[in-house]
């Protein structure tokens, strides 16, 4: 078997080349009402190949390789506009003030919930 390394890392660096462009990052445009939104996501790419070559006391060899890729997408937002201006919306992350106001109509629930069951028991 012969270790064709190098073809094997160009060909994943083309993959991650095709892959890894702005079209990919930035998704197509589409409307919502009045607004044009155009999504975009985060990728992340990682890849990893070896090898080696070995001898035996009884005159064996032995080579081996081996390559790996993965690739991770995740939606972080879209670009939103409105005639003149352009914002950029958040997907799926909260911080701050926001992320404890989201939390509210759960305790509130849970309040009432407990308050209901103190009341039963009584």
């Amino acid at each position: 078997m012969d270790l064709h390394f190098e073809e094997l890392l160009t060909k994943i660096t083309d993959f991650i080349k095709s892959e890894a462009k702005t079209e990919t990052v930035v998704g197509e445009q589409f409307d919502l009402g009045e607004f044009k939104c155009v999504p975009v996501i985060k990728v992340g790419m990682g890849f990893g190949s070896g090898g080696g070559e070995g001898t035996e006391a009884k005159s064996r060899k032995g080579q081996g390789m081996g390559a790996g890729a993965g690739i991770g997408i995740e939606p972080i937002g879209f670009l939103v506009t409105k005639a003149d201006e352009i914002s950029f919306l958040e997907a799926g992350k909260t911080h701050g003030l926001a992320a404890a106001f989201e939390k509210v109509p759960d305790l509130i629930e849970k309040l009432a919930e407990n308050r209901r069951k103190d009341r039963e028991m009584a």
